[in-house]
């Protein structure tokens, strides 16, 4: 059905102009009832996007600032692949200090998804430690020494509590902060892992110890490589994990 599913949030409602980031989804800004929104379109099952939807709902409830999904006229979080969400105002980090307060909300975003369930159909870090496949993640084709390289990192994780992680908050054009707040946006990579993982920040905003951050900043190039390959992100990603 495509875009043509815009039309279940109302007769005013348009797309304007495509925006930058939509690598595995079409992303559009979009006029709906005189307002600016945000249309992503993209192949997620139904329940993968029930998972995520929810999941904003509930941080928006916890008073954290993320899109928050517009229902359809008949009161549905998203139609036929199609998701609107709220426009979030604000720029990326640019400080010292602007990281350290994205490196607050991501803790923030930790405390309040601890036991939160796994999305449909992916793997935590720790769990590819046993498991070869998880949505975009297949250990199969990637080589056998690389394969060996992810897990020694992600083993060093094993027996952390687990959380929702964003997936990807050190991308600055993931954030969008203003004077009084701090905004996390594209959440297509989130889910559930161990939190190391959403705390490799530029400067070291979230202040780790040396140990702790050669443990994150391993397990997260580890997981850079193993979900993006083998485009050439992930060979400069693979090649930052140390053999074994």
């Amino acid at each position: 059905m495509g875009w043509a599913a815009l039309e279940q949030w109302g007769d005013d409602v348009a797309r304007i102009e495509p925006l930058a980031g939509g690598v595995a989804n079409d992303v559009w800004s979009v006029r709906l009832n005189g307002h600016l929104a945000v249309g992503r379109l993209g192949a997620r099952s139904d329940a993968d996007l029930a998972w995520e939807t929810g999941l904003l709902q509930h941080l928006d409830r916890e008073g954290l600032i993320v899109p928050l999904p517009i229902l359809t006229r008949d009161g549905r979080l998203f139609a036929e692949g199609l998701v609107v969400m709220t426009y979030v105002e604000g720029g990326p980090p640019e400080t010292d200090g602007d990281w350290r307060r994205v490196a607050d909300t991501l803790r923030q975003l930790h405390r309040l998804t601890r036991g939160w369930p796994q999305r449909p159909g992916w793997r935590s870090s720790t769990e590819l430690l046993h498991a070869e496949t998880g949505t975009k993640i297949d250990l199969g084709a990637m080589p056998p020494e690389g394969v060996a390289r992810c897990r020694a990192a992600w083993t060093r994780l094993v027996g952390r509590r687990t959380c929702v992680v964003h997936g990807n908050p050190h991308n600055p054009g993931n954030v969008r902060m203003t004077a009084d707040r701090v905004a996390l946006i594209d959440w297509d990579e989130s889910h559930v892992d161990v939190p190391d993982l959403d705390l490799v920040l530029p400067h070291n905003a979230a202040g780790l110890d040396h140990p702790a951050y050669d443990i994150a900043a391993q397990a997260s190039a580890a997981w850079d490589a193993a979900v993006c390959w083998d485009d050439e992100h992930a060979v400069k990603r693979l090649a930052e994990v140390r053999p074994v």
